[in-house]
């Protein structure tokens, strides 16, 4: 016999969020991998881009084209590392307050746990580092975490900062692969904001039934 599953599919709309909330979690993470660099050269603008987003998504195919995994991985060295730090900070806390583990990573610690979701072992930096906040919201998308769970999370731990950081990288000295992947995140917060806005008010205060049912 075949189990019937009976989770609802993902909206095309939402499952691309998720997909775009995960590539930017990886590519913020860690420098790619040559598979990786290989699949964005490859990337082309769908059709409903708009031309913003369509512009993000050519430069990154672009110098991803162009690039190699040993200067990317120096690249990524400079910008997030550093010898004691790199030029970007790029921690919710350092943008909100100009210090690390301060009351905001506190929150996002309390609304982690809220959610269920808990930092894996082999992850050293503080949750509110801009890549885990998008790997969060990919989850929530994916684990049918309702529009009212999802605009909380964005509303306080991504929407305050997240723009500016993009814009920051964009234009910091060291980024060469990494500037149009400031341009995709900064237009892509831009979108989210336009999209949690034109949701009706009952999309935006309805649990996900699925996680109701999940978490009780």
């Amino acid at each position: 016999m075949e189990m019937i599953n009976l989770t609802p599919a993902l909206q095309e709309h939402d499952q691309l969020r998720a997909d775009i909330y995960a590539l930017l979690g990886n590519l913020l993470r860690s420098a790619p991998s040559a598979e990786t660099l290989e699949w964005l050269s490859t990337l082309t603008p769908d059709n409903d881009d708009s031309g913003s987003m369509a512009d993000a998504w050519s430069a990154l195919a672009l110098t991803a084209n162009y690039a190699t995994e040993a200067s990317i991985a120096d690249e990524y060295q400079d910008l997030f590392i550093g010898v004691g730090r790199g030029e970007l900070m790029p921690f919710g806390c350092w943008y909100l307050t100009g210090s690390l583990m301060e009351k905001p990573l506190v929150q996002l610690r309390n609304d982690l746990t809220q959610l269920g979701y808990v930092r894996q072992p082999d992850v050293y930096e503080p949750e509110d580092h801009i890549a885990a906040l998008c790997e969060v919201m990919s989850l929530m998308i994916l684990n049918h975490h309702g529009y009212s769970q999802q605009h909380t999370f964005w509303q306080r731990h991504i929407a305050p900062w997240a723009r500016k950081f993009f814009s920051d990288l964009q234009h910091a000295k060291r980024a060469v692969f990494y500037s149009p992947i400031g341009l995709l995140g900064e237009h892509f917060v831009q979108k989210e904001a336009d999209y949690f806005q034109q949701l009706s008010p009952a999309e935006l205060t309805t649990v996900s039934a699925s996680h109701n049912k999940n978490s009780g």
